[in-house]
């Protein structure tokens, strides 16, 4: 039985050849979804695809674009937003 935290469909098993002739499964976690746009949906630049645990561990400069709405919005998103707050 496997251990209770590889019990779920986020863990990939892989089959694994030990070098003592047996093979076990290695447990290995998907790769996180692409960062998406909150208005629109449309993929994020320069977010990387990171769990957040992995994101934490990044240095704080590579996880989002340093701009207004960075890593939240999409620059058209942005722009737009920007000029709605300007004009309110």
């Amino acid at each position: 039985m496997p251990a209770r935290r590889y019990r779920s469909r986020s863990y990939k098993k892989r089959f694994v050849r030990t070098p003592g002739g047996r093979t076990t499964v290695r447990y290995k976690e998907e790769r996180a979804g692409v960062a998406r746009c909150a208005s629109c949906g449309r993929p994020l630049g320069g977010v990387p695809r990171a769990r957040p645990s992995e994101m934490r561990s990044l240095p704080h400069s590579s996880r989002m674009p340093n701009r207004p709405y960075g890593g939240y919005l999409c620059p058209a998103c942005a722009r737009q937003a920007i000029k709605e707050a300007a004009r309110a």
